[in-house]
């Protein structure tokens, strides 16, 4: 029988042809990464238009926050007490301006009436203490109830109400900026 099916045929036939395929491997591959690290480092990688690797940029990106135009409350500060109107455009707008969930919509003296007929007081307890869909101060657990009472004149006088603005309390009267009556004891 023949071993010419068992024999194999190989490009490599002595020691010297493998040694000279091994380095030829190497330095191809070497000579590849070289070449593919050149081209992914020669070109800069930012968008088309952008100038996000500028020192400008890389400046406005490490700056701190308080340069951004934030102001910081002093928790332990007293409280300054908002105008209605201003508690109305943050907190009340959302609902009330469109009618949300059955709210009366600002201005609307119909929707209102029956509610100002209760009296400020019952309206005022139903703004603090939330009614049907509305939440106790109207989602806003931060206000002060000096605070909702304002928005509360505010929305009803705009909607054909007559209240009165509620009277500010002695301490929170200087964080309103407003001064506090002084009582002087008489001298004994």
């Amino acid at each position: 029988m023949s071993d010419a099916h068992n024999e194999q045929q190989s490009a490599i036939k002595t020691p010297k042809q493998l040694l000279a395929a091994v380095a030829g491997f190497f330095l191809i591959t070497v000579i590849g990464i070289i070449l593919l690290v050149q081209y992914v480092t020669t070109q800069k990688l930012t968008g088309a238009g952008s100038d996000s690797q500028s020192p400008e940029a890389i400046a406005e990106r490490l700056s701190p926050v308080a340069n951004a135009g934030y102001t910081f409350k002093d928790a332990s500060g007293p409280k300054v007490l908002q105008s209605g109107e201003a508690i109305y455009t943050a907190t009340c707008v959302a609902c009330h301006g469109a009618g949300v969930a059955g709210a009366p919509k600002f201005g609307d003296a119909g929707s209102w009436s029956a509610r100002l007929a209760q009296g400020y007081d019952t309206v005022l307890k139903h703004a603090i203490e939330g009614l049907r869909a509305m939440p106790a101060k109207g989602g806003n657990p931060d206000l002060d109830d000096v605070e909702v009472a304002r928005a509360v004149v505010y929305i009803a006088n705009a909607s054909g109400g007559k209240f009165k603005e509620p009277e500010v309390p002695a301490p929170a009267a200087a964080a309103d900026g407003a001064a506090a009556p002084a009582t002087a004891e008489p001298a004994k």
